[in-house]
């Protein structure tokens, strides 16, 4: 919901002037919008503030990782998902400052923060393939193991089946072990999403097919089971592929940081040299 309202306003700002951001440089400065959506305009610039505020503010989940007195303020995976909201909104956000152009100082602040939201958008899909609790604390091969026989029990008790006959069924859905190769844990993450989602989809048949002097499953328990077998599945995944995966997080975390780094070095160029320049209505 927050992303679709991050997303919601730079998108109204771009269909009320698309216009004036489809005409060329030359004609754009006697357009009857050029005042309000140039970049130092009025509601361009309101959208590079709001851009540069959430762009600090993503700053803030590095000390919530690092230090622990900071709880209080929500838990680890409360906020990777804002830091993650915030990465895929703000691309759009500076767009829209920059009037959809992006060359000189603003193309050098848009350029490195496309590149860290990119960048970012990769360590949170490896994020979401290590086993976590619901407070993104990493969960041991213990306790992903106790996850896994509990939905395994919680989907027999909900259709009436055999615990091991559950296990099984979905033991079968799971690939061998790949090659510990990091290209190849790539692959195999990505293979593994579809072949969730066909798994998934043969369990539904599966399960929906009439039984033999049993009245049929209703479709609400049918999906509930649905829902917890795809869960059993991706921890079944995601612990075959645990050891290559934390690698991948730790060698992402170390092209991640002079990445960002860098974009925020250049954003605040960016930001200096405007103000400097007296291009902006915060005066």
């Amino acid at each position: 919901m927050a992303l679709v309202v991050l997303l919601a306003l730079p998108l109204a700002a771009t269909a009320w002037g698309i216009a004036y951001y489809l005409a060329p440089v030359s004609q754009r400065v006697r357009a009857p919008l050029h005042a309000l959506l140039r970049p130092s305009g009025a509601v361009g610039q309101s959208f590079g503030v709001l851009g540069l505020l959430l762009f600090l503010f993503m700053w803030l989940y590095p000390l919530r990782r690092k230090f622990r007195w900071l709880a209080w303020t929500g838990t680890l995976g409360d906020w990777i998902r804002i830091h993650a909201v915030i990465g895929l909104a703000l691309p759009v956000l500076v767009a829209v400052h920059a009037g959809w152009r992006f060359s000189g100082l603003i193309g050098l602040g848009y350029w490195s923060m496309l590149l860290v939201s990119l960048s970012g958008m990769v360590g949170r899909y490896l994020y979401g393939r290590i086993p976590r609790s619901r407070t993104g604390l990493e969960l041991s091969i213990e306790e992903t193991g106790s996850r896994r026989r509990a939905l395994v029990t919680e989907i027999a008790a909900a259709l009436d089946l055999d615990p091991v006959a559950v296990a099984r069924t979905l033991e079968a859905t799971l690939e061998p072990p790949p090659a510990r190769s990091l290209g190849g844990a790539l692959r195999r993450l990505a293979v593994d999403d579809i072949q969730r989602w066909l798994a998934v989809r043969n369990l539904r048949r599966m399960w929906s097919a009439p039984r033999p002097g049993q009245p049929r499953v209703d479709p609400a328990i049918t999906a509930h089971a649905l829902k917890l077998a795809r869960h059993e599945i991706a921890l079944g995944q995601q612990l075959r592929m645990l050891d290559v995966t934390q690698r991948l997080f730790r060698y992402w975390h170390v092209a991640h940081r002079p990445v960002a780094i860098t974009a925020l070095l250049a954003v605040l160029i960016h930001v200096v040299v405007v103000v400097a320049m007296g291009q902006t209505w915060l005066r």
